[in-house]
């Protein structure tokens, strides 16, 4: 059974019919959120980082969000590829112990472990992530806004229904109660430029440092309710900073940066769904405009059906498991080896780039 599938915009989809596919036509890749989705793509991400994308020369803009920031932040690591097989090994291990009586662990502490998780990794590391000579990382948070400004036992909840009763009448409108914040990695001190048209959504840069870079990766991954929201990051506005998923869950976003190329999606899914919020508003999840230039690497519905469970690893695991430690960790193990036939799939349909196995995004 076929694993693969591709999906491409229209110019994306012409460029492959005339030139084919080489590495370096790449000029953005989005890390969607999503949560233990995202361990399908670590055997994509040890190939693309790893192996093809070292073969051209160009800057490359990173942007992600959640566990999708987590993957590119570790795209800029020396030896990345082994810096993917311990994300995927220490995103597969991670365990929450529930105390007696509860359902699940606290904010608080998921937080704090989750936390620890992240010095452990990345520590002494971050300069590897920020002076990397091609990749330019954005890291997607959302900052909350009025009653989101700080988190609230009362206002918090408040805020979150405001912020979904929003976005059913206008995505735009939601920039009332969250503000999309994106750390970006610098050139001489500034930003590097976003590689989106940010207008469409209210929208504030920060430079990414080495005394931000921890709380910026976290922030990015805090799911409100599952993790506690970071406060107090250096150099940026004061504020509740939650998963950057919120404003952007599959980086729906305006890819028309003035430099040229396409737009690589290694992606969980077909759809490229514009907010966390937007999940169940099915008449977001049709492409628009701003994928034209945009190729999805994305699993076949069929395939993920003969993983354990019949379905892609998720946030129910946690609970499906609950301390069954041993029973997730064979269950999220089988669906990353099996999501290797994924990257040997699209390896080699690039030795002959065939446009005709390439679906309409």
């Amino acid at each position: 059974m076929k694993a693969l599938r591709l999906y491409a915009g229209p110019q994306a989809l012409a460029h492959i019919r005339r030139h084919g596919l080489q590495p370096q036509d790449i000029a953005a890749i989005p890390g969607a959120a999503g949560g233990p989705k995202g361990l399908i793509l670590g055997p994509l991400d040890r190939f693309l980082f790893g192996q093809w994308l070292t073969q051209s020369t160009q800057p490359i803009d990173l942007v992600g969000a959640s566990i999708g920031a987590w993957r590119l932040a570790t795209a800029c690591l020396n030896d990345c590829e082994s810096g993917f097989r311990r994300l995927e090994h220490d995103y597969i291990a991670q365990h929450y112990e529930i105390e007696p009586g509860r359902k699940r662990p606290t904010a608080a502490q998921v937080s704090r472990e989750f936390g620890l998780g992240l010095r452990g990794f990345y520590g002494g590391r971050i300069q590897e992530v920020l002076g990397h000579p091609r990749w330019r990382l954005h890291v997607m948070t959302s900052r909350g806004i009025g009653l989101l400004a700080r988190e609230h036992p009362v206002f918090t909840p408040l805020g979150n229904a405001g912020a979904y009763v929003t976005n059913l009448i206008s995505r735009g409108l939601m920039d009332a109660w969250l503000e999309r914040e994106v750390f970006s990695t610098t050139l001489g001190g500034a930003p590097h430029a976003l590689p989106f048209d940010a207008r469409d959504y209210r929208t504030r840069q920060v430079a990414l440092s080495a005394e931000n870079f921890m709380q910026a990766i976290q922030a990015s991954c805090s799911i409100p309710f599952v993790l506690q929201a970071v406060h107090g990051i250096a150099g940026a506005p004061r504020g509740a900073y939650w998963d950057g998923g919120i404003t952007d869950y599959h980086l729906h976003l305006n890819y028309r940066s003035p430099r040229p190329g396409l737009v690589l999606y290694p992606h969980f899914q077909k759809q490229v769904v514009p907010g966390w919020l937007d999940k169940a508003l099915k008449w977001r999840h049709k492409a628009t405009p701003f994928l034209d230039r945009m190729l999805v690497l994305a699993p076949d519905p069929d395939w993920v059906r003969t993983l354990p469970n019949g379905k892609l690893p998720d946030r129910t695991d946690f609970t499906r498991y609950a301390n069954d430690l041993p029973g997730r960790i064979k269950a999220w193990t089988a669906a990353a080896r099996a999501s290797e036939q994924l990257a040997q799939e699209f390896a080699d349909w690039l030795i002959r780039p065939d446009a005709d196995q390439v679906q309409a995004l």
